[in-house]
């Protein structure tokens, strides 16, 4: 059995977090930290007010940290360096340098370090790597992810447009994803411009971003996000020499290849299989979908696109 730490109760928390760690059969939910135990009385279990207590707790070997990107590399790294495997939401962190000290506190600990990427883990986009390795499309030339929809940065979510504390606006909370399933498919990203600006919102962070990545492979992903757009879009697609693969939208379960159609929806918690693998490599030795090792390239392509 893997007894869990949660840190942080906020919206991803409670409806998917928890309820994933519940579901999982080899999971126990032993723990939240919150400042406020109000909001963690639902789960009936034990409350800590900060880390550094709840980490002394022995019983505990895995924590998931879910708390603002700020304080993800500094307490993912408290609680790998006090033995527990840890799971962190995404981004991993405010830049690549907090990132690899992220993957090398794993490798000196020798603890399971795993990030909360979990479209890797969409059939979809399994299946679409599957097609894409098997030459459906020939060779795969350029792929174009966009994700358009409206944030004026207030809310339970308010901290996403204060830098200090998010690192960036939508590039780093919905082009992370995007970036990461271009990573995933392609493989090690080589050279990256981006363009970044405030076109509508006044707040301290973009309101819009566009990255254009070369992979070796000499595939060219194009990633276009912004939170000024009242006509919400999540496009996917990746054309290739002889065709396209089409997965728009990309939370959707359509995909559509030369040949075929499928019909591959994600599961109902969109957590879980993240979850479930995370256990499969603690327990079993099983290949993580994001480790920290593999993930970490989002966070150097999010700094090139900042230059």
């Amino acid at each position: 059995m893997l007894n869990w730490l949660v840190i942080g109760i906020g919206d991803i928390t409670t409806r998917r977090v928890i309820p994933g760690i519940q579901a999982e059969s080899r999971s126990r939910l032993c723990g939240i930290v919150t400042r406020d135990p109000a909001k963690a009385a639902q789960f009936g279990a034990r409350v800590w007010p900060n880390l550094d207590e709840a980490l002394v707790d022995s019983a505990i070997h895995a924590v998931y940290v879910a708390t603002p990107v700020f304080l993800h590399a500094p307490q993912t790294i408290q609680s790998l360096r006090a033995g527990k495997h840890v799971l962190c939401e995404k981004p991993m962190a405010m830049n690549e340098a907090e990132a690899r000290t992220m993957v090398r506190a794993a490798e000196e600990t020798g603890k399971t370090l795993g990030v909360a990427y979990y479209r890797r883990g969409y059939p979809k986009v399994q299946r679409a790597k599957q097609l894409i390795e098997q030459g459906a499309i020939g060779r795969p030339v350029v792929a174009e992810l966009t994700n358009h929809m409206w944030f004026d940065g207030t809310g339970s979510r308010s901290w996403l447009v204060e830098p200090a504390k998010a690192g960036g606006g939508p590039l780093f909370d919905i082009a992370s994803h995007r970036i990461d399933v271009l990573n995933y498919l392609f493989g090690r990203p080589m050279r990256v411009n981006g363009q970044l600006s405030n076109v509508v919102h006044r707040y301290a962070v973009e309101d819009n971003a566009t990255v254009m990545i070369e992979y070796e492979s000499g595939v060219r992903g194009v990633v276009e996000v912004r939170w000024h757009s009242k006509v919400n879009r999540d496009e996917c697609r990746i054309r290739g020499t002889d065709g396209e693969i089409e997965m728009s939208p990309l939370n959707g379960p359509d995909l559509i290849y030369p040949g075929g159609r499928e019909n591959l929806p994600a599961h109902a918690n969109l957590h879980y299989p993240m979850i479930e693998n995370f256990v499969d490599a603690v327990v079993a030795g099983k290949p993580l979908l994001a480790s920290g090792e593999s993930s970490f390239l989002t966070d150097w392509v999010t700094e090139q696109a900042r230059k």
